[in-house]
């Protein structure tokens, strides 16, 4: 019997140790829970925040991006028609010379010709009366 005493005595602070460190591992758990939520809600927020100005950066720089474009396809368009305006001139002069190789007369001569037959119709008139 006084060995089952003297084990009691042993074991009940041992006991007590056990129990007051499960307690404080069990309340450093619910603190270690508490603090990442208290954490990790204002790391979300920080997040969101990072997200935000990324997001504003980005369509500033898009933005930028579809003006100097738009200004490229103008100036493009600007060029390219500038080139179809020369080809047509191009093009009306050399049908010009074919035209007058075979001898077909131009606007001019024919509104040179128009005003001479008008005033030939004017002498043959006068010369009536």
């Amino acid at each position: 019997m006084a060995n089952v005493a003297l084990k009691n005595i042993v074991e009940a602070p041992a006991v007590a140790n056990i129990r007051e460190s499960a307690s404080r591992i069990w309340l450093a758990g619910l603190g270690a829970v508490a603090k990442t939520q208290e954490e990790g809600e204002k790391l979300f927020q920080s997040l969101v925040e990072e997200g935000e100005k990324v997001e504003k950066h980005a369509r500033k720089v898009a933005g930028a991006r579809v003006e100097e474009a738009k200004g490229k396809v103008i100036e493009f368009r600007g060029k390219a028609n500038e080139q179809f305006d020369r080809l047509e001139e191009l093009f009306q002069e050399r049908v010009a010379q074919v035209l007058h190789r075979l001898g077909v007369p131009t606007q001019e001569d024919i509104q040179e010709l128009t005003k001479r037959v008008e005033a030939l119709n004017e002498s043959v008139m006068a010369l009536k009366e």
